[in-house]
């Protein structure tokens, strides 16, 4: 029997209840009833944001990042790939520091991009810097 995961839409935002060993059978949201795994990033905002990190039993991989930050611009599709190789394992988030400065303002953050992983509320490790996809990757998995 496999244990049972809160895992937080990437659409509605609504808390879900599922199989572990259901992650890779693309579940839908019990509320949207859209796919929870999308393998993409959510972009998240202020509300959104503690709903993720604070809720979700996977780990919540949130990349600070900003638009006119070029490293953050030329991180973007890196992340993307990273998200897509790490879905059902992590959902990886964006979360824009420009626009939604007070979720970031309380964790620190003093450099773009940093990404931070979480997990049900907790602030497992950071890193600053681009990093190619593989590297976010590795860093997650041996984080997480």
């Amino acid at each position: 029997m496999s244990e049972s995961l809160h895992y937080v839409c990437p659409h509605c935002h609504t808390t879900n209840r599922i199989a572990s060993d259901q992650l890779g059978n693309q579940p839908d949201c019990g509320s949207c009833h859209q796919a929870l795994v999308t393998g993409e990033p959510v972009a998240l905002d202020n509300d959104s944001f503690a709903r993720h990190t604070g809720r979700s039993q996977l780990p919540v991989v949130v990349d600070f990042w900003a638009p006119w930050c070029g490293p953050c611009r030329m991180m973007a599709p890196a992340f993307a790939q990273a998200a897509q190789q790490l879905a059902g394992q992590a959902q990886l988030a964006k979360l824009d520091t420009e626009a939604y400065p007070q979720a970031a303002a309380p964790l620190g953050i003093r450099s773009i991009p940093t990404m931070v992983v979480f997990k049900e509320g907790k602030e497992l490790a950071r890193i600053s810097g681009a990093l190619p996809a593989s590297e976010i990757v590795r860093w997650v998995r041996s984080v997480s």
